[in-house]
């Protein structure tokens, strides 16, 4: 596959200083391309590998002296470098058609051009969508409903009852659909609340490797459009993700708590059951919320503050001891004074 580098920043709308007719015939980073590829330089921090790449163009920001190759000047490099890595991408494998050895009901529903590995299972009255892909190991639950264009990929598991949107993609592993953790006490004993509700996740969601996604105990579970998971996600019962949140990994989402549209929550984040996070908000990696958060909040730590003052009092820890033995000191010349007044 190959792009005149004119067709890539038409793509991108981007301004070419350079050649314009030079064939690019892939993508890579600044470390490892090779001539006939394609870079970004978006990171001062890189400004060493952008002199010495071996790439034939790179998406930049500004015009740069540091690289003498054909440059693609756009507002975002790394934005760029992700709409033409798509062009390069390998597609999805597909199983062509459906696998005598997966299992059908007979009250299913599939669409078009469904690709169905071998030892995948869709259940009663299942619903799957057009150029849908399940791949080995996928448990589809019954009365399930999977919209068009959406990729399972091995060992997925999608409970009763639950809806999955168009061009969802849910990475190996994950479980959509498990039971809530719902019990009551009765003395010393624990009694299960049945969790009846489900589990939707609209159009454009992107689930991680490994996620937990339980389904509500009554009503749903909802995760918004846009939604992107890192791996080991923890999303409990009845929890709202608002459009456009990304979660990091290791991320546990207590019951009921609603988010926000284009939160970031980040890696080893815990938030308290039936709390609010506003839009926009941004949570550091592992910070403890326990308070609601209001749009546009950025807080870190355990339990969560503001994250300026958050780092204020980051930086002092690693004086204490220093502070401590000041302290101590200066108590032992006060008692010596004291001592001193007395006598």
């Amino acid at each position: 596959m190959a792009f005149s580098l004119k067709e890539i920043a038409d793509r991108v709308g981007g301004k070419i200083l350079g050649d314009d007719q030079m064939v690019v015939t892939g993508i890579n980073s600044l470390a490892d391309a090779c001539p006939g590829q394609i870079s970004f330089f978006a990171d001062p921090r890189y400004k060493e590998g952008l002199r010495s790449t071996k790439a034939s163009a790179v998406f930049i920001a500004e015009p740069s002296t540091g690289f003498q190759g054909p440059q693609v000047i756009v507002r975002n490099p790394a934005l760029a470098y992700a709409k033409v890595a798509a062009l390069f991408a390998s597609p999805v494998s597909r199983f062509v058609g459906i696998s005598e050895k997966a299992f059908i009901s007979e009250s299913a529903v599939l669409g078009t051009d469904v690709s169905v590995h071998p030892l995948a299972y869709v259940g009663d009255h299942a619903v799957i969508g057009d150029h849908t892909v399940l791949f080995p190991g996928v448990f589809v639950g019954e009365r399930t409903r999977i919209g068009n264009r959406t990729v399972l990929f091995p060992n997925v598991t999608i409970m009763n009852d639950c809806v999955i949107g168009n061009e969802v993609i849910i990475h190996a592993g994950s479980v959509v659909g498990s039971d809530g953790f719902g019990f009551v006490r009765d003395g010393s004993i624990n009694v299960k609340i049945p969790q009846m509700g489900i589990v939707q996740i609209d159009d454009h969601v992107e689930i991680g490797a490994n996620n937990c996604i339980d389904r509500a105990a009554v009503g749903k579970t909802w995760i918004k459009r846009g939604v992107k998971t890192d791996n080991l996600v923890q999303i409990a019962h009845n929890v709202v993700i608002g459009e456009d949140t990304v979660l990091v990994a290791q991320a546990a989402i207590g019951g009921s708590v609603s988010i926000g549209d284009q939160v970031v929550i980040g890696a080893q984040v815990a938030i308290r059951d039936h709390l609010r996070v506003g839009d926009r908000a941004m949570i550091g990696s592992q910070s403890g919320v326990a308070k609601p958060l209001g749009s546009g909040e950025i807080v870190s730590g355990s339990p969560a503050i503001p994250h300026r003052l958050w780092l204020k009092t980051s930086a002092l820890i690693p004086q204490l001891p220093d502070w401590v033995a000041r302290l101590r000191r200066l108590e032992k010349r006060l008692d010596d004074l004291e001592k001193r007044g007395t006598t």
